[in-house]
């Protein structure tokens, strides 16, 4: 499960820049955006985020949803300590079917990597 192939990922300068400084692979990070089922509404930043694996890092993807695109925020670095907190102060949340029906995406509620 994941971002159809029909919507397109696009990548804000800044991601670009921040994805070169940390070494980030932006094949690697398109793959965590379309395909991670870790997945979760970040209440404070009223964004989409999305959790993965990036070689031996786990990395936070912010993104919007505009139309048939996905507009990436920003990326960096997240442990398992930081989201869990996040999830048990209600920062973030998993997301809902009203949230992932924007998508057409099924809903997933189980963390996978922490």
């Amino acid at each position: 499960m994941g971002i159809p192939e029909k919507i397109t990922i696009k990548w804000t300068e800044y991601v670009k820049y921040r994805a070169k400084l940390r070494s980030y692979k932006i094949a690697l990070i398109e793959h965590i955006v379309r395909y991670s089922e870790e997945r979760y509404f970040d209440t404070v930043t009223q964004r989409m985020i999305v959790i993965g694996k990036h070689e031996n890092r786990l990395v936070l993807v912010s993104y919007e949803k505009e139309e048939n695109d996905i507009i990436s925020v920003t990326i960096h670095a997240a442990s398992c300590q930081q989201v869990n907190f996040r999830l048990k102060t209600g920062r973030f949340i998993y997301e809902t079917y009203y949230t992932r029906s924007v998508l057409n995406l099924g809903v997933s509620k189980h963390l996978i990597f922490c």
